[in-house]
């Protein structure tokens, strides 16, 4: 039975921010079948695009979702780098490559289209004023194009940027260390420039040259010693040309800028990505230096491990601990996020005294072994999360792509979690299995089938049954769970229905 809705609500749930976390989010409850409102400050997308592309879980994530095809032909390269020292991403054997050169804008379209075709209610040129967290409920007051108004819903969820209004409204901590330089970042037309895909170190800092669809070309620019500052505008090019010809010699002012942005180090988290019936995600919940493209990515993944969680608690299938397990389970990822970048900044944007660090460190990367670990780390793919004692290798673990044969049908592990439903694969046809798994079937897809080739890396071999939560992470498998089928069904999707 749903839980009891909050008086008048307009919403289950509302999303504030159509950024990519808060339409992921937004996909993600409609999938379930949450109604969800998202409010949007602007009246229309920037067109500006800070992230570039997709990491491999991304690609997989957007894959499991069946939405990649939106997107078209994607460039994908096994190059990547830890603080600018190449890294062979390729190393990760059974994974997608990278989306190297997919704006951020044209990510949040796709992402709004299918929020949109799906049935959320986007609402565009609404502002969040004020909040109230209620024991049974949150309202809002929110301006829109018909002036104020209230708006009620049992959940609220901040994904409105690292300035979130959210955030200080709802009095979250967000303790970190404050930016200690500035750099810029511009698009720009009308020139060609030498590509420096992972970044160049030089005496006074380093820049990076990348190109974009249309003709564009990317530029990042990070001079020592620059203070931040506090802008209520963006900086002018002006400003990025100068810096640009002090660090490489070039001059670069005949350029036509399509945009141009600053950014800082600074470096956060929240203490608790839950606070009663207001949560968090993506940049709201943590920020850092730009270091690998793991921004966006982390934000998406938030979402996605958000959403079927929070669909069951307004359902009311949901255990009342398992809404809790957003926050032990991203809260941990954003702080190793947050160490690999400040790492990853210091190796970056240091002066000669850290290059002593980098040759060694270029000397460990060439170890298949570090390099697996330094790219799993900014991919994404090394997440583990806590779901119960076993010795199988999945255990918390992101589930691989699995042809399977069901019948006369071939599908895929990927193909069945386009739901985001449960899963439980039953790989050796095994009735007394699906019996004790039936009074979840209305939540969990229970799928006999058989495996295509299952390769030694993927940790499938001898693999008889595996539950696949619908964020594609395994929550038990056998053999090698310590806990039974049932113990973890009810702990994951809640107590069973009554046969």
């Amino acid at each position: 039975m749903a839980e009891e809705r909050y008086m008048d609500a307009d919403a289950a749930v509302i999303v504030v921010g159509a950024g990519p976390a808060g339409l992921t989010l937004a996909a993600e409850l409609r999938l379930a079948g949450v109604d969800v409102i998202v409010l949007e400050r602007l009246a229309e997308r920037t067109g500006e695009s800070r992230g570039l592309g997709f990491t491999a879980r991304t690609m997989e994530v957007f894959d499991q979702r069946g939405i990649l095809p939106r997107f078209g032909e994607i460039e994908t390269s096994r190059q990547g780098h830890f603080g600018g020292l190449p890294v062979d991403f390729g190393v990760l054997e059974g994974a997608w490559q990278a989306a190297k050169t997919v704006p951020q804008s044209v990510t949040e379209t796709h992402l709004e289209q299918w929020a949109v075709s799906l049935g959320a209610d986007i609402r565009r040129s609404h502002e969040l004023l004020s909040l109230t967290d209620g024991d049974d409920g949150v309202e809002v007051e929110v301006r829109g194009p018909d002036g104020v108004q209230t708006l009620r819903a049992d959940y609220l969820v901040g994904c409105d940027g690292g300035r979130s209004t959210v955030r200080k409204a709802a009095g979250f901590d967000f303790p970190g260390t404050p930016s200690t330089m500035e750099m810029f970042l511009a698009d720009l037309k009308g020139i060609e420039l030498e590509p420096r895909m992972i970044g160049e170190t030089l005496p006074g800092g380093m820049v990076m040259v990348g190109p974009l669809p249309g003709g564009i070309t990317r530029i990042i620019v990070c001079e020592r010693g620059t203070p931040p500052q506090r802008r209520e505008a963006p900086p002018s090019f002006d400003e990025v040309a100068d810096a640009w010809k002090r660090l490489t010699g070039q001059d670069i002012s005949h350029a036509e800028p399509v945009w141009v942005s600053s950014f800082g180090d600074a470096t956060r988290q929240v203490t608790e990505y839950r606070r009663g019936r207001v949560l968090l995600a993506g940049d709201s919940a943590h920020i850092h230096l730009p270091a690998g493209g793991q921004g966006m990515n982390t934000s998406i993944q938030d979402a996605v491990n958000l959403g079927w969680k929070l669909a069951a608690t307004v359902r009311g299938t949901a255990s009342p601990e398992l809404l809790d397990t957003y926050h032990s389970e991203r809260h941990a990822v954003g702080k190793r996020l947050l160490m690999n970048t400040r790492a990853q900044g210091l190796l970056f944007l240091s002066g000669p005294e850290v290059q002593p660090l980098r040759d060694v460190l270029n000397e460990l990367i060439r170890y298949e072994d570090v390099s697996r670990h330094l790219a799993a780390m900014v991919s994404g793919l090394e997440i583990t999360y806590d779901v119960g004692t076993g010795d199988h290798p999945l255990l918390g673990k992101r589930m691989p792509h699995l042809a399977l044969t069901t019948g006369d049908r071939t599908t895929s592990s990927t193909r069945l979690l386009h739901s985001a439903r449960g899963l439980l694969l039953d790989l050796t046809d095994n009735p007394r299995l699906r019996a004790r798994a039936a009074g979840w079937s209305d939540r969990v897809d229970i799928v006999t089938a058989e495996p295509g080739e299952v390769s030694a890396d993927s940790g499938l071999r001898g693999t008889t049954a595996v539950l696949v939560r619908p964020d594609g992470y395994v929550a038990w498998a056998a053999p090698g769970s310590h806990h039974d089928l049932p113990m973890a069904l009810e702990r994951w999707f809640g107590r069973p229905r009554e046969l």
